[in-house]
């Protein structure tokens, strides 16, 4: 058993599930209960805590974990000096970045950021949406949001700054986005004094790769078919694939397999087309990891 041990923060609350989901894929298991924020993980050299995303940029700078990952949003709000192993292109519900926007009722009168010269705006990121005013050079009062964000607008407030992945909630809330802040993803940080330990380097970089490639595969499959030597030509033309498929003769000289790695989306219209070519024993299967 190695002597290393690093504790590694993963988000509590809505980035959770996804978080487990992609540890799983990149091979790893976090065992938890309804209120374990110390799960166990099938790691010798880690040890899990569940920390509101908000709080673990703050702590990896501080040393109270090793490593974790939060979103650049969050690092930027607490302006956390910590170093940055990798971006983590996954969220709560798609593959895109979560936006942090700054919204106003649909009948507002704000049809541009200037417009909120001596407003309030409220925001779980105060910070950031300072930074940002005084960026575009505008005076306004910023409030710290509790929660609930969408419905204070208009009558608390004058416009909200807050978070959103596909912007359904502040729809039906009946806001209007004037402009968009920032644009984040998860990423994978240390503090600096890990990074610049040898062994806990190897090990991050090894996990980070890990966890990249389990974002590599995602919505993607491998696809193995029999083909005719004489149909093989016709049929490559239109298989897609990483590089190029993988071509192997059978024994009997006249057949081939082929092996690809393409988009599950575009399987639906290939399969029936690459049967109607001669293509046969046509098979899908799952992937958990690519490595480029």
């Amino acid at each position: 058993m190695s002597g290393l041990k690093l504790r590694i923060g993963l988000p509590k609350g809505s980035l959770e599930e996804a978080t487990m989901e992609l540890f799983e894929k990149a091979g790893y298991i976090v065992a938890r209960s309804n209120r374990a924020y110390r799960p166990a993980i099938d790691d010798d050299e880690l040890e899990v805590r569940l920390v509101r995303p908000q709080e673990i940029a703050r702590y990896v700078e501080q040393g109270f974990l090793d490593c974790g990952i939060t979103g650049k949003d969050w690092i930027l709000e607490n302006n956390a000096d910590v170093h940055v192993i990798c971006e983590l292109k996954y969220n709560k519900s798609t593959s895109l970045p979560v936006k942090w926007v700054l919204a106003v009722h649909e009948n507002s009168p704000v049809h541009k950021p200037s417009d909120l010269q001596g407003k309030w705006i409220a925001t779980e990121a105060v910070n950031l949406v300072k930074q940002y005013l005084n960026k575009i050079g505008v005076e306004a009062h910023v409030e710290f949001s509790w929660g609930a964000t969408e419905v204070k607008v208009p009558e608390l407030v004058d416009a909200i700054v807050d978070i959103t992945e596909t912007g359904s909630s502040l729809r039906a809330n009946h806001l209007r986005i004037v402009d968009t802040i920032l644009e984040s993803f998860p990423q994978f940080i240390c503090s600096h004094k890990v990074w610049a330990d040898q062994d806990k380097r190897r090990k991050l970089s090894s996990m980070a790769l890990l966890l990249q490639s389990a974002l590599n595969a995602r919505n993607k499959v491998g696809l193995k078919m029999n083909v005719q030597k004489e149909n093989l030509s016709a049929i490559l033309k239109i298989l897609p694939s990483l590089r190029n498929p993988t071509v192997s003769p059978l024994a009997d000289g006249q057949w081939v397999a082929v092996e690809t790695i393409l988009d599950e989306s575009k399987v639906r219209d290939l399969a029936p087309k690459l049967k109607e070519m001669g293509a046969e024993g046509i098979i899908e299967y799952s992937l958990n990891k690519i490595i480029y």
